[in-house]
């Protein structure tokens, strides 16, 4: 079954083409990779799947429903999430409170204990115990950690990782790369992953 798929999918800023005539499918339960230098349009097609831009033409539809026009917040309710390749943390608030805030998902409505739910994907992605931590004391590594399980937080069907290993040293990439292994294969969760360095991509 296909999940996403794209016809067509082009976005112009002024006589720059930064997504030209793009189509492609991602099927339910794959885990896909989009490679490119920097500047390819690799982000800017992201913000196009997620409602963060508009295409100028073609056509973006989930799980069969077209997705054009809908705000970022309506395509993370119908089961979309993403990270972003610079953090965007929540300032002022710590780690707990960063994931209770996606906890409040329409999506994650059957989790009742909302704090028990974010301390357990804190937990899940290697910052377990670390909850009452503010936010601007976390290292780059780990800022991409907390992106992940907010994603997480909304309970989404797809999950899009935008070069989640830039910025982070060789120690800290593979123990990133084996999390992403493991929510594919443990969460059934369908992956779509941007990046531009070719051996951290393979």
């Amino acid at each position: 079954m296909t999940m996403l798929e794209t016809t067509g999918l082009t976005r112009v800023f002024g006589g720059v083409r930064a997504v030209s005539d793009v189509s492609f499918a991602v099927p339910e339960g794959q885990w896909l990779g989009i490679i490119g230098p920097n500047g390819a349009g690799k982000t800017t097609l992201f913000n196009l799947l997620t409602g963060f831009m508009q295409p100028t033409t073609g056509s973006v539809s989930f799980n069969g429903a077209p997705l054009r026009g809908l705000a970022p917040y309506k395509v993370v309710n119908s089961g979309m999430a993403r990270t972003f390749q610079l953090c965007r943390p929540f300032v002022g608030m710590n780690l707990l409170e960063n994931v209770l805030v996606a906890c409040m998902s329409p999506r994650a409505h059957q989790d009742h204990d909302k704090e028990e739910r974010a301390r357990h994907l804190l937990e899940q992605v290697g910052l377990g115990g670390r909850g009452a931590e503010p936010v601007e004391t976390l290292p780059y590594g780990d800022l991409r950690r907390l992106e992940i399980a907010r994603a997480l937080a909304t309970r989404p069907d797809l999950l899009l990782l935008d070069e989640p290993f830039a910025g982070l040293g060789s120690s800290e990439i593979e123990p990133l790369a084996q999390l992403i292994k493991k929510l594919h294969r443990e969460e059934n969760l369908t992956i779509l992953l941007i990046e531009h360095k070719l051996r951290e991509f393979m």
